[in-house]
């Protein structure tokens, strides 16, 4: 389909029912101020005219209230803006729904590859035989973090699902309905939510979704292959970080942890009841009666119960068992189904989604320093050992050590948590808890210090059913792993290990931190490459290497356009796999329907197999190399620059939002790392960090430096080396796609005020500087007259969506600058910024 027919449909499915179906929202009565919907599109074109006439949002709110409104004090007027936030956040949501409704129309026509049609790119049968055979091997990972992903009460999230069906079905007395609930229906949280209730929200997606889209895509594969027979459950596998990630997270404890895992558990168990119950009106045949009964009595059981567990085996051996006798002696009725339903037991086992555990490699390093102390191998300091003794001693002191014997919390439940991973294992199955992460990795112990940890909790090495994983997120995290990995497998003991679990070893690569750390175009560069240098170890080493990205929501955390990405690597990076992190609204935007996330998975398996199958070589050698070197030191040092520019954290302290995303309801981890007063850099969570910029609209972390690198090659004459480089290296083309996004969601005229600030106009002056510049370099270097011009239908997307949220923007700004003059009414104006954080992060979809 031509881009302008997909552009005529987008109109007519999206914007055109959202211009309907927002006019009935903007008409109801939610308050004694019933009219107050009527004045949303007046202050919206009065935002948008004021900010092009350069006003202040202080003038602009000012004028508006004095042209339409007769709100004579200043209470009248916070109590409004309070009632405008309220109405945008119900208009995104609203939005949301209508897009989500359009999406299987939209992607008819798109360039986006199934499976399907990956495979009808090859005629030849012996190249779809491969193609089966790679399928039969590969996995895409999907691990859902724990990072304020989804901040909606359960109600809302049913009532989102309820509505986007009903736009499907073009219900317009159901959907009035609706809409009357939705403005009644407080969107937030009354309390900061607990990693338990971060843990159930997420399982809502895995119930409600997940358990139904991983089934279908994997019978709609098998239909492609033309082979019932093929099996690879792990095919598509769920991770889950929410009540596993103790990094930075002081309320993920050891019993936190359990009882996550016992929710996930207990939620499948009830897809298993509901499935038996549903098959046994098919199966209504006497021999196999009393089997489906027993397993149904026995599921029901295990729903309410942590105690009361199901094995692996006591679910599928019955079904099995049924299979055999409706095949030999009932003419094989309602074969798919049942076939169906056990081919979901084999994929989800009895654990649903996979536990990952993390910690800082810091705390690790404080536990065993006092493990070590307590035996009486140090006195007060790891450092009084020498590097080969304290190897030794980790590899192979045997030591037994209760919790109950440390003083501080942090040490009592790190011990405490890794002793009862394998109550876990035993109630959810070895896959629903097996892979330990470690944050902050930038040497051996790193590794070794869980190691020993795992053998002192009482894990015999030859039982040590668990992936040690380092993550490498900082430059020199990365730029040390080569030797790391090479030493770590010079070990006999730790590639014992490795062989123990399958000659595989899974190194995680940190997206966030990396380009807080070193820039958006270094920090990607950088991880390029040290896939391909730790793919070469590994295979040194005859061990396979296994990705698994750390990637956020936003292009300046990974995010964006991910699977570009992952079909962009070169022949010399391994491609066993393909893990990733899905965070922030990611998990509601590209995953939160099942079509939205069989049709994102199929992008990350297609991705797998283009690399194997299209012939294409990615391979970035001799002087596109030089030219990708050269462009990520430039843009690392202007970045570097601004990073130690004496504004930058009183400029985000100060006119942005940082230090109020620690007050918003929407996650359960501190606002910051540390308790130190002062902000440093180093306090700085991704989050927040990135969210913050976003909040201002200059997304600055997805873009700065690319401008100027772009520049100065430009100037060097090598304008016609960085088309063909854009036109011909993939990496470097979705690159540019992603820093084009984060360009579009950018808007200065927002913040344009600050030109006239005396103690910041310089810094806001060299981020808009940069800004115009990326804009006009990328624009040129693809040959494109206006950002995100190859990409029609998600350009205009980000135009509505910014057009809806740009009153609550204002209002954001404004009060950002009474709380600066301090001239009263400040606990209101503090309100109104963090109820307008909740507003702009779901509009923008992949904001943090």
């Amino acid at each position: 389909m031509y881009p302008s027919k997909r552009i005529e449909k987008f109109e007519k499915l999206v914007n055109t029912k959202f211009n309907i179906y927002n006019s009935l929202f903007l008409n109801l009565p939610y308050s004694k101020e019933s009219n107050i919907g009527m004045f949303i599109p007046m202050l919206n074109n009065r935002c948008k005219s004021g900010l092009k006439e350069g006003l202040h949002p202080e003038e602009i709110l000012l004028s508006f209230f004095r042209q339409h409104l007769n709100l004579e004090t200043e209470k009248e007027r916070l109590d409004f803006m309070f009632r405008v936030i309220q109405y945008v956040e119900r208009q995104i949501v609203l939005y949301d729904s209508v897009e989500d409704a359009a999406f299987s129309s939209l992607q008819e026509g798109s360039e986006d590859l199934s499976v399907d049609g990956f495979f009808q790119l090859f005629d030849n049968a012996i190249t779809r035989e491969k193609i089966a055979e790679k399928l039969s091997s590969f996995s895409a990972r999907i691990v859902f973090t724990a990072h304020p992903t989804q901040f909606y009460p359960p109600a809302i999230l049913e009532m989102i699902s309820s509505l986007k069906s009903l736009i499907a079905e073009n219900n317009i007395d159901a959907i009035n309905i609706s809409l009357q609930q939705l403005g009644l229906t407080s969107l937030i949280n009354s309390n900061n939510p607990t990693p338990l209730d971060e843990a159930k929200n997420i399982i809502f997606y895995l119930r409600d979704v997940y358990y139904f889209a991983v089934s279908d895509l994997y019978d709609s594969i098998q239909d492609h292959i033309g082979n019932s027979d093929f099996n690879n459950p792990n095919l598509v596998k769920l991770g889950f970080w929410p009540g596993g990630d103790r990094d930075g997270n002081p309320y993920v404890t050891s019993e936190i942890t359990m009882e996550v895992a016992d929710e996930l558990r207990m939620a499948l168990m009830k897809c298993y009841y509901e499935d038996i119950k549903n098959i046994q009106k098919k199966l209504t045949f006497r021999e196999v009666e009393n089997i489906l009964q027993t397993l149904r009595n026995k599921l029901y059981q295990s729903i309410f119960d942590p105690a009361n567990y199901m094995t692996y085996e006591e679910i599928l051996r019955p079904l099995l068992k049924v299979q055999e006798i409706v095949t030999n002696s009932y003419y094989n009725m309602y074969h798919q189904e049942l076939k169906s339903l056990i081919d979901r037991v084999k994929i989800f086992g009895t654990h649903f989604a996979s536990l990952d555990i993390r910690q800082d490699h810091i705390i690790h390093e404080k536990v065993v320093t006092a493990v070590l102390k307590k035996e009486g191998i140090i006195i007060e300091n790891i450092n009084e050992l020498a590097r080969d003794e304290l190897i030794s001693v980790l590899l192979h002191q045997d030591l037994n050590i209760d919790p109950a014997g440390f003083e501080e919390d942090i040490c009592k439940d790190t011990i405490r948590n890794i002793s009862q991973l394998k109550t876990i294992q035993h109630k959810n199955g070895e896959e629903g808890c097996n892979r330990y992460i470690i944050s902050n990795s930038e040497n051996i112990f790193s590794v070794l210090f869980v190691y020993a940890l795992f053998r002192w909790c009482g894990w015999k090495d030859e039982d040590l059913t668990f992936d040690i994983i380092p993550l490498f997120e900082s430059m020199d995290g990365m730029n040390g792993s080569e030797s790391v990995m090479k030493e770590l497998f010079e070990l006999r003991e730790y590639r014992t290990h490795i062989s123990r679990r399958k000659e595989k070893q899974t190194i995680m690569l940190g997206f966030s931190d990396g380009t807080k750390d070193g820039s958006y175009l270094k920090a990607n560069w950088s991880i390029f490459k040290t896939k391909e240098v730790l793919s070469e170890v590994c295979e040194e080493y005859k061990i396979k290497a296994i990705f698994f990205d750390g990637r956020g929501g936003p292009p300046a955390r990974g995010g964006g356009k991910m699977h570009r990405f992952y079909a962009a690597q070169s022949q010399q990076t391994a491609n066993h796999e393909i893990q990733l992190t899905i965070q922030g609204q990611t998990i509601t935007s590209k995953y939160g329907t099942k079509e939205h996330f069989i049709h994102n998975c199929e992008q990350l398996l297609t991705a797998g197999l283009s690399k194997s199958f299209l012939g294409k070589n990615n391979d970035i050698v001799g002087k596109d190399r030089e030219i990708l070197d050269e462009l990520a030191n430039i843009s690392f040092e202007k970045y570097k620059a601004l990073k130690e520019h004496s504004m930058f954290i009183p400029y985000l302290e100060n006119k942005s939002t940082l230090k109020y995303y620690g007050q918003a309801r929407i996650g359960s981890r501190p606002g910051k790392r540390g308790k130190k007063k002062n902000l440093e850099f180093a306090d700085l969570r991704a989050i927040s960090f990135v969210g913050s910029w976003s909040q201002l609209k200059q997304n600055v972390l997805g873009y700065f430096g690319m401008g100027t690198a772009i520049q100065e090659l430009v100037k060097k004459g090598m304008l016609e080396d960085l088309k063909r480089l854009y036109a011909e290296v993939p990496f470097f083309k979705a690159l540019v796609h992603n820093s084009m996004m984060s360009l579009s969601k950018s808007n200065f005229d927002l913040t344009a005020y600050m030109r006239k600030d005396l103690e910041y106009k310089d810094f806001w002056e060299i981020l808009h500087r940069e800004y115009l510049l990326s804009k006009e370099m990328l624009i040129l270097i693809s040959d494109s007259t206006i950002l995100m011009e190859e990409e029609p239908i998600s350009r205009e997307s980000i135009k509505i969506r910014e057009s809806i949220v740009l009153p609550l923007l204002v209002i954001q700004q404004y009060a950002l600058q009474k709380i600066s003059q301090n001239k009263g009414f400040k606990d209101f104006y503090e309100k109104i910024v963090i109820r307008s954080l909740y507003g702009n992060i779901n509009a923008s979809r992949n904001s943090v």
